[in-house]
């Protein structure tokens, strides 16, 4: 079969949820320490790599347009650049990027979005690299990519670049609500005010829902204040999912703007997801579950 007959490669870029993320501390050089519960949801993007004789990128889907600037700023193209570079070979491939998720939302689409590239093109050139290579060329990228590549509930520590295997998390229902409204992360890292926090990590794994929730009520985000601060319909969006029917928990993702609820029962979430987009036209809203 040539290689204008091969069907393109397809990876999910799934959504990256901070279920919680506690502040630590920060380092000389500016950058915040971070403990963090990372998981992933069935709510994504989705990356195809086909065979060229060059490297080209078409985005298409729903927050496409979201993206700006030339091309070559986009980190999927950037992630092809770099896996090249390390391959020694020249980034040949037509990339096409769907694109579900809203820009500069809190749930990592960006660095999903790379790490799904550079697990694609990996399948496509045939190669295989050291995990430990291919978490390097995602860090040069965005703190979040190497745990993006692991693609499973992780414990995220330091600025991003530790990334240790959590206790297995239950398929829960859930909800992502956006705003509409774009958040760059170091604004509200530079918003953020106020003490420290301890690390909160647990070892017993949540055996449903109910539990994880429970587990997560004892925990925070420390950045819900900071974000709520440059963008104040993000404490709208907390009360609404608070007060949807089945609603276990409710808060921000990562530095927002986008917020989770996880609900006792699939048809719940979807119900709470239904009604939030029927009643703001101008937030998103959707309905999925946890990646087990």
């Amino acid at each position: 079969m040539t290689g204008a007959l091969r069907s393109p490669i397809v990876r999910k870029a799934p959504a990256k949820l901070n279920l919680y993320l506690h502040v630590t501390g920060k380092r000389p050089d500016g950058y915040h320490l971070l403990d963090s519960l990372v998981a992933f949801a069935t709510i994504g993007d989705e990356l195809q790599a086909a065979p060229a004789d060059r490297l080209s990128l078409t985005a298409e889907g729903p927050f496409s347009a979201k993206l700006d600037g030339p091309p070559g700023e986009n980190l999927v193209w950037r992630a092809a650049e770099r896996l090249a570079a390390h391959l020694g070979r020249p980034p040949e491939a037509a990339l096409r990027l769907i694109k579900y998720l809203p820009v500069a939302s809190g749930i990592g689409g960006g660095s999903s979005d790379a790490a799904a590239t550079l697990n694609a093109l990996c399948a496509l050139w045939e190669v295989s690299p050291e995990a430990e290579a291919l978490a390097k060329i995602g860090l040069a990228l965005g703190a979040d990519v190497p745990v993006c590549l692991n693609g499973k509930g992780a414990w995220l520590g330091g600025i991003g670049e530790e990334v240790l295997p959590a206790p297995p998390l239950p398929s829960a229902p859930l909800v992502l609500v956006n705003p509409g409204i774009g958040l760059p992360t170091p604004a509200v890292f530079k918003a953020r005010h106020g003490e420290f926090s301890p690390p909160n990590r647990f070892t017993q794994a949540p055996r449903n829902t109910e539990e994880l929730a429970e587990l997560l009520a004892h925990r925070r985000n420390d950045l819900t204040e900071a974000a709520i601060s440059l963008v104040p319909s993000i404490a709208e969006v907390i009360e609404r999912l608070a007060r949807a029917d089945g609603a276990l928990i409710a808060r921000m993702s990562g530095s927002g703007a986008t917020c989770f609820a996880l609900f006792g029962t699939a048809a719940q979430a979807q119900e709470a997801a239904r009604r939030i987009a029927e009643e703001r036209s101008s937030w998103w809203a959707a309905a999925g579950n946890l990646l087990s």
